[in-house]
């Protein structure tokens, strides 16, 4: 493992670690992991995964965004200006996320990589999805190096939380609203209105500015546009022991096959994993091996 140290396009201080294949120490591909809600680079799924690529001549970068752990200090530098804020899933604008995974491509092609995979976890696949469809539309040719899209168990946020509060949404949002009017966007929601401390400012980009992020709608009805606008090879996975969508996984995976256009795509499920990949972490990396491959 080697420390990474990088800047966010906006300049925000951020690190990570990258894992280098031993037998391809001048190895050009790699996969650029971002991590879900409240998470960060230091778990075993990680480890395992790029393990795995490691021994088959890839690399593996994962870092931590301004959106790791719940509650942290980020610190920004701007012409030599420095700057602290608060940050972590708490407090984090999820459509920031593309000012963290342009950087880290950026550092990465610093580096010398040519081949990049972008690999997402939960709200990781959110920001990669965005930040995709914001940089074919800048027509950014960053794109030229990402290979491939990895996503692992996106979920429709917008919808689960509104399933989640059921009767009470309504009543949060209207709190949400009253509280920014009144200048109170860094103030915490109340315990149950999401299922961890969540500020308002980010309550209400989940709950009602979400447009730009409500993208996953798994229905019959969802063109998937922003999935289809993907150009390159596209693996979606998820579990189907407690995972965080609304259908059955078998369900999901049949919907998506027929409305995913792209004539490189890799969707299915892992039988008895769960939303983390717990003690499935070695057959997701043999998959997301296949798949790079």
């Amino acid at each position: 493992m080697e420390r990474i140290d990088f800047l966010a396009t906006d300049g925000i201080n951020l690190n990570g670690f990258i894992y280098k294949a031993e037998n391809n120490r001048n190895s050009k591909k790699v996969i650029l992991a971002v991590h879900g809600m409240s998470s960060n680079c230091l778990k075993k799924r990680d480890e395992i995964i790029a393990k795995k690529m490691n021994e088959n001549g890839i690399d593996y970068f994962c870092f931590n965004n301004r959106g790791s752990e719940l509650v942290k200090y980020i610190r920004k530098n701007i012409n030599g200006k420095k700057e602290k804020h608060l940050g972590g899933t708490t407090y984090e604008d999820v459509l920031e996320g593309y000012e963290d995974i342009v950087g880290a491509i950026l550092k990465l092609e610093e580096l010398g990589y040519k081949e990049i995979y972008l690999q997402g976890h939960s709200l990781g696949c959110t920001k990669i999805v965005y930040t995709y469809n914001e940089l074919k539309e800048e027509e950014d040719n960053i794109l030229e190096n990402v290979k491939g899209v990895i996503l692992l168990s996106l979920i429709d946020i917008p919808s689960t939380l509104k399933i989640y509060l059921r009767d009470k949404f309504d009543t949060y949002l209207n709190l949400a609203e009253e509280k920014e009017q009144t200048g109170l966007k860094n103030e915490l929601m109340p315990n149950d209105a999401f299922i961890h401390p969540i500020s308002v400012k980010s309550f209400l980009r989940y709950a009602r500015d979400n447009k730009e992020i409500d993208f996953a709608r798994y229905s019959e009805d969802n063109e998937f546009e922003k999935l289809n606008n993907i150009d390159c090879p596209i693996m979606m996975r998820w579990g189907n022991n407690n995972e965080m969508i609304l259908q059955k996984a078998d369900e999901l995976v049949d919907l998506l096959n027929e409305k995913i256009t792209n004539n490189k795509k890799d969707i299915s499920y892992i039988d008895g994993a769960d939303h983390g990949y717990h003690d499935r972490e070695e057959i997701l990396a043999e998959q997301i091996l296949e798949f790079v491959k």
